[in-house]
């Protein structure tokens, strides 16, 4: 009789969904992706939607390179990797437009550049190049939340603290702080500070996890 299929969510799989989220995060461990969490942290709704749009792409690249991968020949593998890539970002970059067209704009030129993510192109040639379709899959939804789990930490305090606002809700006006002289941090909507917010995350996630250091 055949051995039993490995369950869809086994705890190997459900590594490659939480691992990303901490010890092996892309953003505060493995230090990919910094350029975007400096560029659109500024207000959480573009964070959000950055987040979705990286999972999305890196979702079903990781898929697609995966059910393709003993068809590719080696020597054209990054290029077929990228083609994957550009087309899926071309499509989230589309359906921005159509549906969401304010937060296109918001983001600009960061959902084409998607397309040059370290974290993308390196779970595809590290990964999904040498698994089955669902593992990659889940790797991609879990890489993607360990890299938008940061962005939306970091557009959290950016926007509270620098406009008082959450999603565009006055949050701080609604606290009563502006009446006892409270004023907005101005430099918390600067890309030096998303750098500065970054390294404090990095620096709480050390401190608890002494194993990183180490590393």
């Amino acid at each position: 009789m055949a051995k039993d299929s490995e369950p869809l969510f086994s705890s190997k799989n459900l590594k490659l969904l939480t691992d990303p989220l901490n010890n092996e995060n892309p953003i505060t461990v493995q230090v990919l992706g910094i350029c975007s969490a400096l560029a659109i942290t500024v207000k959480l709704k573009p964070a959000i939607v950055m987040t979705l749009s990286v999972m999305v792409v890196l979702a079903v690249s990781n898929v697609v390179i995966s059910a393709l991968r003993k068809s590719i020949p080696p020597r054209i593998r990054i290029i077929v990797q990228l083609v994957v890539i550009a087309t899926m970002v071309i499509l989230v970059d589309q359906f921005l437009k159509a549906f969401a067209y304010d937060v296109s704009k918001q983001l600009s030129v960061f959902v084409g550049l998607i397309i040059t993510n370290c974290i993308i192109m390196g779970r595809l040639e590290a990964f999904a190049m040498a698994n089955k379709p669902w593992p990659s899959f889940l790797d991609g939804i879990g890489n993607a939340s360990g890299y938008g789990i940061i962005l939306i930490i970091v557009a959290f305090f950016r926007e509270l603290l620098g406009s008082g606002t959450l999603l565009g809700y006055p949050v701080l006006e609604k606290t009563g702080l502006y009446n006892i002289g409270y004023e907005n941090n101005g430099l918390m909507i600067l890309p030096p500070m998303a750098l500065i917010t970054i390294g404090i995350i990095i620096w709480v996630q050390r401190a608890k996890n002494r194993s990183l250091i180490e590393e």
